[in-house]
């Protein structure tokens, strides 16, 4: 009996030796909680722990060490993971490693560094990432225009962009808000805030924001922005030095033929685009397809396109979901038409009813960028006032993983992108 029981002790003692490896897959099926898998992904990462990206395998599941914490946290979290013996992990890695799967092992090096530019006293439900991001606990910092002029930018390595407008036209809701109390003091704060940072419009300010925000990417930063923060940041930054804003906007006449000097050399992701000039209409220029599209609710979804995995790693890390079909969503930018859109950016998800892009990414300089148009993965069609996305709701949202696919990307190490 007693030699029986050494035996069994030195096997199992055996087996904890070689299990050592924790899979948080993201599959369909096995994960209950995807969103919270990124945050332990991220966590992890933040307590010096090893972790891989396994691209495509599982859904883009993620490899950490067997330590009694991290499955204490996942538990905690209730996010699935499946304990894997040495000999199972190199089994999986020999697999992904083979020329013939469309997948790819990604080191994950340091946890990144997050600030959310957004302004003072916004809800968080006011904005998906600050949204997914909490729920995922994934820790960030807020930043403003202070922060972003006194060049605090350099203190992170992702930042995200909230649903700003950066022409100064305070959103365009002038047509439907322009006697709401909050707009009304939204306009008096912004114009506060610009004379107090020395400047004599909101748009002159914006635009200063914009330039910063251009110098962090091309000096090797990461830039996410969603919604109007996406047209607009492009269309300032096109506009410098024109008067593109009417009279209730700034107190003064906009200048003559203003279109003919937009300098689409400047933009990061958008070209040829025609402003409209309206101040009551609810767009800045014809890149949102939001009054363009012909689309029924119930055939609303975009395609995420596939991309060599051990060819070109970045998109691939992008477009990581358990499905391949994404629910379609609105916003003041709901999608970019894809006539518009410069030919070194890529398309990573498409509505090819309507031929316009949803989730767009490129390279500026040293860093990158990423454009996901609408407001919410969650709620269809977002309206000022409206109730919050319970995330607790939505745990296996793909919508949302697109959001987390970039707050993990500058973590990866990178690999030069063949194509």
């Amino acid at each position: 009996m007693f030699k029986k029981s050494i035996f069994i002790f030195i096997m199992l003692l055996s087996f904890s030796v070689k299990a050592n490896f924790l899979l948080l897959p993201m599959d369909e099926v096995a994960q209950k909680n995807h969103l919270k898998a990124y945050g332990i992904t991220y966590w992890a990462l933040d307590k010096q722990y090893k972790a891989s990206w396994l691209l495509n395998y599982r859904g883009g599941s993620f490899l950490l060490p067997d330590v009694p914490e991290i499955r204490k946290e996942c538990q905690i979290r209730g996010v699935s993971f499946e304990v894997l013996s040495d000999g199972e992990m190199q089994s999986i890695l020999d697999d992904i490693s083979s020329p013939s799967q469309n997948m790819e092992t990604v080191v994950l090096e340091k946890a990144p560094k997050i600030a959310v530019y957004s302004p003072p006293g916004k809800q968080p439900w006011d904005d998906a990432v600050t949204m997914v991001l909490t729920y995922a606990e994934i820790p960030f910092k807020v930043v403003y225009d202070e922060e972003v002029l006194s060049d605090q930018l350099i203190l992170y390595d992702w930042l995200h962009l909230h649903h700003e407008d950066f022409t100064g036209q305070y959103g365009k809701f002038y047509g439907a808000y322009r006697n709401a109390p909050w707009y009304i003091e939204q306009k008096k704060e912004s114009e506060a805030l610009a004379a107090k940072l020395g400047f004599g419009k909101v748009a002159q300010e914006k635009l200063a924001v914009a330039k910063k925000i251009r110098d962090f990417v091309i000096g090797g930063g990461f830039m996410f922005a969603m919604c109007s923060a996406t047209d607009s940041f492009d269309i300032a930054l096109s506009a410098e030095g024109v008067d593109i804003c009417e009279p209730m906007f700034d107190g003064d006449n906009s200048d003559a033929n203003y279109q003919s000097q937009i300098d689409y050399n400047k933009t990061f992701a958008f070209k040829n685009f025609i402003l409209d000039r309206k101040p009551e209409h609810y767009e800045f220029s014809d890149i949102d397809m939001t009054e363009k599209r012909r689309i029924p609710f119930e055939k609303d979804y975009f395609t995420l396109m596939e991309f060599s995995a051990k060819w070109d790693v970045i998109p691939s890390m992008l477009c990581q979901n358990h499905t391949q079909l994404v629910k379609g969503f609105m916003g003041q930018t709901t999608a970019f038409d894809s006539e518009l859109i410069k030919s070194n950016v890529l398309t990573l998800g498409k509505n090819e009813l309507n031929d316009e892009a949803r989730y767009i990414h490129g390279q500026k300089g040293k860093g990158f960028f990423t454009f996901y148009g609408g407001h919410d993965p969650e709620d269809y069609q977002h309206r000022v006032g409206d109730e919050p996305t319970v995330l607790d709701l939505h745990p296996t949202s793909p919508g949302f993983r697109l959001i987390l696919n970039n707050v993990l990307f500058p973590a990866a190490r990178k690999k030069p992108q063949k194509t």
